[in-house]
């Protein structure tokens, strides 16, 4: 096992988007659709931690919020790096120098 291998679920984009932006700034989630211009369902759905964030809708989240494009795609990396670490059953170990006889 990868001493790397995280222990706690990282904060998901929906957390951080829902927590962060929308609530502080009482907006909902229809108008943020219609303010970057996709449906609701894509912004419930990542939310809701249904969905990933897009390059696309990053771009439109990053403009809107002032953040960067790299923080909403980060925490998305964070997260899927964070599931595919659970699921695989066989993380080879690190490779070191060999010793030649």
């Amino acid at each position: 096992m990868s001493k790397f291998k995280r222990k706690r679920k990282p904060t998901t984009p929906g957390e951080i988007l829902h927590q962060e932006f929308l609530l502080p700034l009482d907006l909902t989630q229809k108008h943020l659709a219609d303010h970057i211009g996709v449906d609701v369902k894509v912004i419930n759905r990542i939310v809701n931690e249904k969905t990933s964030v897009s390059t696309a809708v990053a771009i439109k989240l990053a403009y809107t919020f002032g953040v960067s494009a790299s923080f909403w795609l980060n925490a998305q990396i964070a997260l899927d790096v964070f599931y595919a670490e659970q699921s695989l059953k066989d993380i080879p170990k690190r490779i070191t120098k060999s010793k030649r006889a």
